[in-house]
């Protein structure tokens, strides 16, 4: 058997361009919707989402660091229906923090109590520890939907996939219903009740490709009944 191909490791510049663009971009679609850089309530959002990804980060980097190389960009065979589907996902996603800066920072026309924006955060959380759990078991967690034979790809079924088939998308799930609670905005989950809806049609599809064409998936699929739900679906 040949050995595993893995994806080219992340050059310096992308590394640079990542750690400015990503922060910059945060702050721009929290504070110029709420109209005010001394808005408490982004800068919380912001420190919370920060510090949570920034130590999930740490850790991965150090119980699977191959995670970062399989990441950092769409890989050759992703499905092309996956370009098109995600591409929609990310721009509803990050519609949705705008959106709620807006209502929040600017427009009030939500105004949830304090417990709904402490919900808000708790997902968050969850969400991020979720997914850094997932991306610690499974190398072959990657942006695009494909089959990675090139990478001998396998079914991984320890961690969250004990639960769940696809429990990366279950924590997005948490995340995108988090993010504007936590912004204190009902409105700033229309559009991320979109991209969930979009997740789930996702899951379906990538779970059909792969228990047609994953090797053992199938008999995966009859054990682990569940895609991203438990007990429900």
């Amino acid at each position: 058997m040949t050995e595993p191909i893995q994806p080219p490791a992340m050059t310096a510049a992308a590394k640079a361009a990542y750690a400015i663009a990503l922060p910059a971009g945060l702050l721009a679609l929290v504070f110029w919707p709420a109209g005010s850089i001394a808005w408490r309530p982004g800068w919380v959002f912001i420190a919370v989402t920060v510090v949570g990804f920034s130590a999930s980060a740490a850790w991965i980097a150090r119980v699977n660091p191959i995670i970062y190389r399989a990441r950092s960009r769409f890989q050759p065979g992703t499905q092309a229906w996956d370009l098109k589907l995600v591409t929609i996902i990310l721009a509803a996603m990050v519609v949705s923090i705008p959106v709620a800066s807006f209502d929040a920072g600017r427009a009030h026309w939500s105004n949830p109590p304090m417990w709904v924006t402490l919900v808000g955060y708790g997902l968050i959380l969850v969400g991020i520890a979720g997914t850094a759990w997932a991306q610690a078991v499974n190398p072959f967690f990657e942006p695009g939907v494909r089959l990675q034979t090139e990478r001998h790809q396998t079914v991984i079924d320890s961690g969250p996939y004990r639960f769940v088939r696809h429990p990366g998308y279950s924590n997005a799930l948490l995340l995108f219903a988090g993010m504007p609670l936590a912004l204190g905005s009902y409105w700033g989950l229309v559009p991320a009740g979109l991209a969930a809806a979009l997740l789930i049609l996702r899951t379906a599809w990538e779970d059909r490709l792969l228990q047609a064409n994953l090797a053992g998936y199938a008999d995966y699929a009859k054990r682990v009944r569940f895609r991203i739900l438990p007990g429900i679906w």
